[in-house]
């Protein structure tokens, strides 16, 4: 998934030693607004060492963000992962179109979220059963 937007915050790098291969690892934190009329927050990950300074993110960066979301269980509790996997800088006026809402299984440049729009069919007259309701007459066989 796509998203735009500006860097409002860098939070502080995080790292360790990882347990089971040993070796040193990093993930840097940052903090994305959106450009929509009511602008949303997004925190993202960037994990290793080689991509954080490939990405070199700095405060009020205007960029687009490719990222994949998994969840993963702790202790009878679940916790969402937003790990970006590339990183560009945003020219507002490469977009051609803004893009329309995504609807359930929708996949982002693969098939569009919703069907074409169709023309509506003029709507039929009842076809006339014989009786007038008009009248006072009943054409159904209901008890009530």
């Amino acid at each position: 998934m796509d998203i735009q937007g500006k860097i409002i915050n860098v939070l502080p790098e995080r790292g360790g030693v990882s347990q089971r291969t040993g070796s040193e690892w990093k993930v840097a934190s940052y903090v994305l607004e959106t450009f929509e009329q009511y602008p949303r927050k997004m925190v993202f990950e960037v994990f290793g060492t080689d991509k954080i300074a490939q990405f070199n993110i700095q405060v009020g960066q205007s960029l687009t963000v490719s990222f994949d979301i998994d969840a993963r269980e702790y202790n009878g509790r679940w916790y969402n992962t937003v790990r970006a996997w590339r990183v560009a800088p945003f020219d507002p006026n490469a977009q051609a179109a803004p893009a329309a809402p995504m609807g359930m299984g929708a996949v982002p440049g693969v098939n569009p979220p919703f069907p074409p729009a169709q023309p509506a069919a003029a709507p039929q007259q009842p076809a006339d059963m014989g009786g007038s309701f008009a009248a006072g007459g009943s054409n159904d066989d209901l008890p009530f």
